[in-house]
Formats: structure tokens, C-alpha cells, sequence
């Protein structure tokens, strides 16, 4: 070994050198900076589980605020189909009323009329008998009782007016 230049000597302490940084790096270096290695490690694999955990967290949340719309969906359409459902009836009351209103005024026009038509039937009556009795008295050139005349106008409208049973 001598004629490649090298010592036994010095290759067995530099040997020995070795080992025992070796070993002395080991135990102050590598094991503190593996535990460390294996820390980070560990850290790393529960940010992850803790993300993983979150978004799970997060997709169950989204499930149930797309529940919570969809229900509050369906509340708000029967809600809105109540509603129009109690819009119509309003509606259709309404119209009823609205009817029933009209059929009274029409009933209350109709008896008005009847009660206006026998009014003038009456004083038509009355203007008659006082004609008659006017021309009666002209005809007759005397004055005679009114009321006489009156009642005899009166029984002859009557009987002339009334409907004859046969």
C-alpha cells in the first residue's frame, strides 16, 4: 500500500475518525433531525386528515343548506298556491256578493216600480174620476153631490176593470 501512497496507519485512524463521528452525528444529529423529519411528518398527514375532515364537514353542510332551500322551496310554492287558492275564493265570494247585491237592487227596483205604477194607476184613477165628474156635471147643468159621484165612478171603474166570472 506503501507504493499507492497510502498509510495503514492513517487509513485506520482516519477509519476510526469516521466511526466515531459517524456514531457521534448520529446520536447529536440524525436522530434529533429524523424525529424532527418524523414531527413535520406527522403534522403534515393530521393537516391533511384535518382537511379532509373539513371538506367532508363542508360537503355535508352544503347537503343540508341545499335541504334547507329546497324545503323553504316547497314552503314558499304552497304557500303561494294557498294563497291564490284564497285569492280565488275571495274572488269568487266577491262575485257572489256581487250578485246577490245586484238581485236585491233589482228585486228593490222592481218592487219601486210596481209601487210607482200603482201610484200612477191611482192618480190616473183619480184624475179620471174627477174628468167625469166634470163632464158630468156639464152635461147635466147642475151641480151634484161629489161625493155621490165619486163613489158611483168609482164602482163602475171597478166593475169595468175587474175581471168578470162567467
Amino acid at each position: 500500500m506503501g507504493a499507492l501512497g497510502l498509510n495503514l496507519a492513517y487509513l485506520l485512524v482516519f477509519g476510526v475518525n469516521f466511526l466515531a463521528l459517524l456514531v457521534i452525528l448520529k446520536k447529536v444529529a440524525y436522530k434529533p433531525i429524523l424525529d424532527k423529519l418524523d414531527e413535520r411528518a406527522a403534522l403534515a398527514r393530521q393537516t391533511v386528515e384535518q382537511a379532509e375532515q373539513m371538506r367532508q364537514e363542508s360537503a355535508r353542510s352544503e347537503e343540508a343548506v341545499k335541504a334547507h332551500i329546497e324545503a323553504g322551496r316547497k314552503e314558499g310554492q304552497a304557500i303561494v298556491a294557498q294563497a291564490s287558492e284564497i285569492g280565488e275564493r275571495l274572488r269568487a265570494e266577491a262575485r257572489e256578493e256581487a250578485r246577490r247585491e245586484a238581485g236585491a237592487i233589482i228585486a228593490k227596483a222592481r218592487v219601486e216600480i210596481e209601487r210607482e205604477r200603482v201610484e200612477g194607476l191611482e192618480a190616473l184613477r183619480r184624475e179620471f174620476v174627477e174628468l167625469t165628474i166634470l163632464a158630468a156635471q156639464r152635461v147635466i147643468e147642475e151641480s151634484l153631490d161629489k161625493k155621490k159621484h165619486e163613489d158611483l165612478i168609482v164602482r163602475v171603474l171597478n166593475e169595468g176593470i175587474a175581471p168578470k166570472d162567467n
